[in-house]
């Protein structure tokens, strides 16, 4: 299925002219119940409170293994280093990220098809589910950069069309995530609301964003209140480990400078049901590999 549907009512305006400002979620966090999945009621009522949660070996340690092989071919290999999917960091010339990954590979289509990953993402998004987007990010040791305070559906929901808060990120661990080496933070809560952002989106925003954030971002005073609110959560755990968290999670992470890595699988899972229009504060879609525009269900 490959269809853009008709335009949404925009009920999350961003990259305004007047200024930022707050604006209250208009959707349930959590769609589906514990009979829908592998997740119990306290673990779906924890995701609802908090935006995320954590899964403690998802993946067996061969599989891991696998993966952490994969990762060291595909950033050795001349063709994926010089593909457009691939973002480069500047100053060391490690690779950063590795976009729309399940299609690269197929040893992490695998892992993005698996019921272990996609039942999950089903049971809290309440419908079948497409890959959004797909990546695996790099963190070297002396020099992996940092992801500025950002929500995800913001860039979706401007850049990609994505009408409503109806997705679901899942970050799968395949080094030790630590509290000094770069570990995702979350301000636990804070998928409740919504922050609208001031200022247009440059053309071709993607190219420049996905290495840094730009356009989308907070100003501080909104991330201040959010901080206060809501505190910040460091997400650490082992290899194999997994987190999933909502679309609207305020959310970043320190660059690394210690001498240990941290590498992850990055899956987006969007609802069928809320599958991607034209960009709501954009003068064209992001290429398909940043922002699918294929709604087949995963799995």
């Amino acid at each position: 299925m490959t269809e853009v549907l008709e335009r949404h009512q925009d009920v999350y305006p961003t990259r305004v002219s007047e200024g930022f400002s707050a604006i209250p979620r208009q959707d349930p966090v959590v769609w589906g119940n514990a009979t829908d999945g592998p997740f119990d009621a306290s673990t779906l009522d924890g995701f609802d409170r908090r935006g995320y949660l954590m899964e403690p070996d998802l993946v067996t340690p061969a599989e891991v293994q696998s993966f952490r092989e994969e990762l060291e071919r595909l950033s050795q290999d001349p063709a994926v280093r010089a593909d457009e999917r691939t973002v480069i960091e500047k100053e060391t010339q490690e690779v950063r990220s590795i976009f729309e990954v399940h299609t690269v590979s197929d040893v992490f289509a695998r892992i993005a098809n698996d019921p272990r990953v996609v039942n999950r993402a089903r049971q809290i998004l309440g419908s079948d589910v497409y890959i959004h987007q797909s990546r695996v990010n790099f963190k070297p040791g002396f020099g992996g950069g940092d992801f500025y305070w950002h929500s995800d559906f913001e860039t979706w929901h401007a850049e990609d069309g994505m009408p409503r808060m109806r997705a679901v990120s899942m970050s799968i661990s395949l080094t030790d995530n630590d509290t000094f080496n770069g570990p995702l933070m979350i301000m636990p809560g804070s998928h409740r609301t919504y922050v609208s952002c001031e200022g247009e989106t440059p053309e071709d925003n993607y190219q420049s964003s996905l290495v840094m954030q730009g356009a989308g971002t907070p100003d501080e005073e909104s991330l201040e209140k959010f901080a206060d609110a809501h505190g910040i959560d460091v997400l650490t755990g082992d290899a194999g480990s997994a987190i999933m968290f909502d679309c609207n999670c305020m959310h970043g992470s320190n660059g690394n400078i210690t001498p240990f890595p941290r590498s992850n699988v990055f899956l987006v899972f969007n609802s069928v049901e809320n599958a991607c229009t034209e960009p709501f504060a954009a003068p064209k879609p992001r290429p398909s590999f940043v922002g699918a525009r294929d709604f087949t269900p995963a799995g």
